[in-house]
């Protein structure tokens, strides 16, 4: 039970925090170790993931976050892989009101190892980072513990970073200069004495004003020190860059080595403007329907919410006016919930709390039947499929990609994007030579396009479950294997499921019988590859690479350019990758012969070869192969592990629960429904601390995979243990996930779906700051300790990437089963 743990302590200290009394007007350090003052807020290293524009000094504004990563870098506009500093613990300094860093260069944790990995350059270098309240102005002050090496003198600079979303066509003053933000990077550019490409800053001087025209926007960066400030176009460099804010640390500085004086115009008595959060799809007669209200923590205001019902004829109809029911403090935020449950008649529906009325939505019986999952279905799979040519009416969303895959991934390498390959290929292949068989199947992962064996697993098994459960048998899309071609919007006689499950299988069954194992995953060699926006077919030359001439460039006939395939030992992958095989093998027989009776050997048989560290990490497979063979020996590997199943069940139990009628063993059987039933009294506990009925508790990335993932195994245990869990906790992991969940954005994570969703995100397409119908985002994140967040910006991946494997599957699930049950069971 150790996520569930985690998720109740973090959610005890993040929605119980006693915040400081800070006064409306000036700066103080509040309970949660942050500077704050009524509309403005100022972090130091609560978060660390400056990589994607999360960490460093952070500054919110107006509940809005306008700039992030202050802190000294060694580029003027650092990309992805550019070297970090090691952070050190926060410290809080009250009685002189400072809050502090240590700070260092290099970090070892990532210094040429570890996942990502970065080549830090010949600089040592240790210092202080602090913050320090001045009325309504802030300092930024570095203190160095010695001077810069001479070498490094000109190269070291303090940046922030400003978010561009927010700024495009609004102005900015340096001193006696002026200019806007343009929505697109422009020269002029120049090549530095490295050759590197720079472009000339937007703007140079000592004081610095953004958005002037727009009070709550407004904010004032001022030099203390004699050195000038740089306004500088990060996209200059990378496509995901945004505007920085830089000085350089001036030689032979130390102490006070950079002095910024910070003022973000905070908005006279600012105070939130009550959102109102519900699903924006709608809701079933039959379900609980209950619209979140989100406040200003200083927001005591009372008033009532409105029921609005749109007639076909114009126009609007008040069926239902109450006084939300006050939940409590969350975050920073104050909450009511308004329940209108009790409202099941037909129709188009809208909320209403003070000035803000939601978007319509529905109330119907078939509100989960349609242009809710198919998208996922009939437009992001499809997209997402590699080694396939893939047209949408009069577009083409990518040509047929990588048919040169795939070759040997190098021995004791690294890869930048996590892959590690071990002192040995663990196949018969060398490394560099073509491994035959990878060029058919899978989908890209996520935002990216590399080929990463879980996420190929998750979905298979995601797509066969539901298959299997449901019968799910739409058919709105042609896929021809031979000719590797998938016509969009055209049925061709086939469930589009089974033929999506088909095509997860060609890829991993085919890497297996290829390699003799499974691989770890397939993925592009250089940076320049990794990084492209557009076509993958631009990827290679789609032609294995058989010669010696590695000079060739990318993409030109002959290039070495063939994606790595890597292998690894991860007995705990290969079991859970063999678990989706024996999944599979149910739905396959009478669709594909062959490729069911692969799954089920290859199952088999790495049931018999792998030795896992704990057999908890088993239990899936032998679930699996029990469904699929009915062989006793699965049965009786599951009682003889009472113990280590029943003691994690909120891992388990949803995976036994599907068998348990087949266990004959009776003690086994009480010890599961005993450990289910006290399980369920924490999940209880879990929805208590969260005006969504729901644990919300994300790292870094946002919390939509993990809450479909949670919803997903809600179903099993409501469906596995029905006189235990109801179906509550699924329905609410749902609404979270179609616009009810934290934040002033409330949009469905799922594009394309419902009244509001999100249209900007990190696909394969967000180089043009678009979206996939029916891809899942990664969902609101949490910018710590409070501060809920879902920008509509497509660059951000730990926001709004589409997420492959369980995070596009689990949202199948949930809508699926949601309208199975709420339509047999209602």
């Amino acid at each position: 039970m150790k996520f569930y743990s985690s998720i109740l302590i973090a959610i005890i200290t993040f929605g119980t925090g006693v915040y400081g009394q800070a006064t409306d007007t000036v700066f103080r350090i509040n309970d949660l170790e942050y500077l704050e003052r009524r509309g403005a807020n100022v972090m130091l290293a609560h978060d660390f993931y400056p990589e994607s524009h999360q960490g460093g000094v952070g500054i919110i504004q107006n509940d809005i976050r306008v700039a992030t990563n202050g802190d000294l870098r060694l580029e003027p506009v650092p990309g992805q892989w550019q070297p970090v500093p090691k952070v050190g613990k926060r410290q809080i300094n009250r009685k002189d009101s400072v809050i502090s860093v240590r700070m260092q260069y290099p970090d070892p944790a990532k210094d040429r190892k570890g996942f990502n990995p970065i080549s830090y350059p010949d600089l040592e270098m240790s210092y202080t980072l602090k913050v320090k309240p001045q009325g309504k102005s802030f300092r930024i002050i570095v203190d160095l513990d010695k001077p810069l090496p001479e070498e490094w003198v000109g190269k070291v600079g303090m940046n922030i970073e400003l978010f561009p979303g927010i700024l495009f066509g609004k102005s900015y003053y340096m001193d006696d200069n002026f200019g806007i933000f343009n929505r697109q990077a422009n020269g002029p550019g120049y090549y530095n004495k490295e050759g590197e490409y720079r472009m000339k800053p937007l703007a140079e001087g000592r004081s610095l004003t953004v958005c002037p025209e727009v009070p709550e926007q407004r904010l004032t960066i001022t030099n203390l020190k004699d050195n000038k400030l740089l306004l500088l176009d990060g996209r200059a460099r990378h496509s995901n860059g945004w505007f920085v804010v830089r000085s350089l640390v001036p030689a032979g500085a130390t102490k006070n080595a950079i002095e910024w004086l910070v003022t973000p115009h905070a908005v006279e008595n600012y105070t939130y403007d009550p959102v109102v959060q519900v699903s924006q799809v709608g809701y079933h007669p039959a379900q609980a329907k209950v619209a979140v209200i989100e406040k200003d923590k200083h927001d005591r205001a009372r008033g009532k919410a409105s029921l609005l019902r749109i007639e076909p004829d114009g126009g609007v109809t008040e069926v239902l006016s109450d006084e939300p029911e006050d939940w409590g403090r969350f975050l920073r935020f104050r909450y009511r919930r308004f329940d209108f449950t009790e409202v099941t008649t037909p129709g188009m529906y809208m909320v209403k709390y003070g000035a803000y009325t939601t978007r319509p939505f529905k109330i119907s019986r078939e509100v989960y039947q349609r242009e809710v999952w198919q998208p996922t279905l009939e437009y992001f799979l499809p997209v997402q499929m590699c080694h396939m040519r893939i047209n949408d009416r009069y577009k083409v969303w990518h040509g047929r990609c990588h048919l040169d895959d795939a070759r040997m991934a190098p021995v004791n390498h690294n890869h930048f994007d996590g892959y590690i390959q071990g002192p040995e290929t663990l196949t018969s292949f060398k490394p560099g030579e073509p491994v035959p068989g990878l060029n058919a199947g899978g989908w890209h992962d996520a935002g990216d396009y590399d080929l990463r064996v879980e996420s190929q697993a998750a979905t298979v098994q995601g797509l066969s479950r539901i298959y299997e459960l449901f019968g799910t048998d739409y058919d709105n899309t042609s896929i021809d294997q031979r000719t590797k071609t998938v016509e969009m919007l055209q049925p061709d006689g086939k469930a589009d499921m089974l033929q999506q499950i088909e095509h997860g299988l060609l890829s991993v069954v085919g890497g297996y019988k290829s390699l003799g194992r499974f691989y770890r995953g397939i993925i592009v060699p250089e940076k320049r590859q990794y990084v492209l926006l557009g076509d993958p077919l631009n990827h290679s030359d789609n032609v294995p690479f058989t010669g010696k001439d590695k000079t060739v460039p990318v993409g030109q006939p002959g290039a070495p350019d063939d994606r790595w395939v890597f292998t690894e030992n991860n007995p705990s992958r290969e079991l859970s990758t063999a678990a989706a095989l024996a999944t599979a093998a149910r739905v396959m027989p009478g669709y594909n012969d062959k490729l069911a009776g692969d799954c089920i050997e290859i199952a088999e048989k790495i049931w018999e070869i792998t030795t896992p560290d704990n057999p908890l990490q088993k239990v899936e497979l032998a679930v699996e192969l029990l469904k699929t063979t009915g062989k006793e020996k699965y049965a009786r590997f599951l009682t003889a592990n009472r113990d280590a199943i029943s003691g994690d069940i909120a891992d388990t139990g949803w995976l036994v629960g599907m068998v348990l009628p087949e266990i004959k063993d009776q003690k086994f059987k009480k010890a599961i429904n005993d450990a289910v039933a006290d399980y369920y009294k924490e999940v209880r506990q879990l929805g208590q601390k969260t005006p969504y009925g729901m644990p919300y508790e994300p790292d870094i990335w946002g919390a939509g995979w993990g809450i479909q993932n949670f919803g997903m195994k809600q179903y099993f245990f409501h469906t596995g243990f029905p006189d235990i869990f109801p179906e509550t906790y699924m329905l609410n992991a749902l609404n979270f996930v179609l616009g009810a969940h934290p934040g002033v954005n409330t949009s469905s994570f799922a594009s394309g779906v419902g009244s509001r969703s999100l249209t900007q995100a990190y696909g394969i397409n967000r180089g043009d700051a678009s979206y996939i119908p029916g891809g899942i985002g990664s969902g609101t994140a949490l910018i710590r300790p409070d501060f809920p967040e879902l920008l509509e910006w497509p660059y951000l991946w730990q926001q709004t990437e589409y997420v492959l494997g369980g995070g596009t599957t689990d949202y199948l699930f949930l809508v699926i089963a949601a309208d199975h049950l709420l339509n047999t069971e209602k």
